[in-house]
């Protein structure tokens, strides 16, 4: 909704640009750090502000990918959104993945239809029925 609303005061560049300068040029690698900490002091709550809590932006990027797989997205599709090949992304994210194993259990055991529970055994049933012999 904050997006959209920029977009339509201030529009784009010809080239799509969202962000410009004052006369419509190209923001330069300085000025990123002073309008990003302009923008958290707008949109952040002061203590929030004092978090490292999007202290950069690739720390939102970073936050999003490993929300996405934590949530159980799967790395192939959230390598898509990222824009990462899924090599990079377990390289860079496997380790924000956490607390998901008693999920990762039920998912496989629903998927087999099974219980935690030992199959019985019927007694004496070696399996010797379905053998043919050779003459």
């Amino acid at each position: 909704m904050l997006l959209r609303a920029h977009i339509k005061r201030y529009g784009t560049t010809p080239d799509g640009r969202i962000f410009q300068t004052a006369r419509g040029g190209i923001l330069q690698d300085s000025a990123y750090g002073e309008v990003w900490t302009e923008a958290r002091k707008q949109a952040l709550t002061p203590a929030q502000c004092r978090s490292p809590l999007g202290r950069r932006p690739y720390d939102l990027r970073h936050a999003a990918v490993s929300l996405w797989l934590n949530s159980g997205v799967s790395a192939t599709e959230g390598a898509r959104r990222a824009g990462h090949g899924v090599a990079v992304l377990l390289k860079i994210y496997a380790r924000c993945v956490d607390g998901q194993a008693d999920a990762a259990n039920k998912r496989i055991t629903d998927a087999l239809g099974t219980q935690d529970t030992q199959p019985e055994s019927e007694s004496g049933d070696e399996g010797d029925d379905d053998i043919e012999q050779a003459s």
